[in-house]
């Protein structure tokens, strides 16, 4: 499985940017999703999950109300909007897939990862 994530940018607070993460392989409808996130000096840490069926959707408390996380099946796509955007959402923004039968929000679930986008949030 190679994921290949972008939609990263410098954007000002309170501004919107939609991360898309595109999965290789004909099984994506099968895998867990999800985006992580990692700011310099700090422990790469969970923002938001999907599943695989039914997708019910997971959010970090930091960013309830502000991310919604989605997938596109037939584009093999996973995207993240973010809104609202703060400066201590700075961060490279990872996306990952868990292609195992369960269900995590454990970033050791994972075993896919993307090479991240860096999304850069200024005050």
């Amino acid at each position: 499985v190679q994921l290949q994530a972008s939609g990263g940018g410098l954007v000002q607070a309170g501004a919107s940017l939609r991360l898309s993460c595109a999965a290789s392989g004909r099984t994506f409808i099968s895998y867990n999703m999800a985006w992580f996130r990692q700011a310099p000096g700090k422990e790469r840490e969970f923002v938001s999950a999907i599943r695989r069926n039914p997708t019910n959707t997971y959010y970090a408390d930091s960013v309830k109300g502000r991310f919604t996380i989605s997938r596109d099946n037939a584009k093999n796509t996973v995207y993240l909007q973010m809104s609202s955007l703060k400066p201590e959402d700075t961060a490279v923004y990872y996306c990952a897939a868990d292609t195992s039968l369960t269900f995590s929000t454990n970033r050791y679930a994972y075993d896919y990862w993307g090479q991240g986008t860096l999304v850069t949030v200024s005050s």
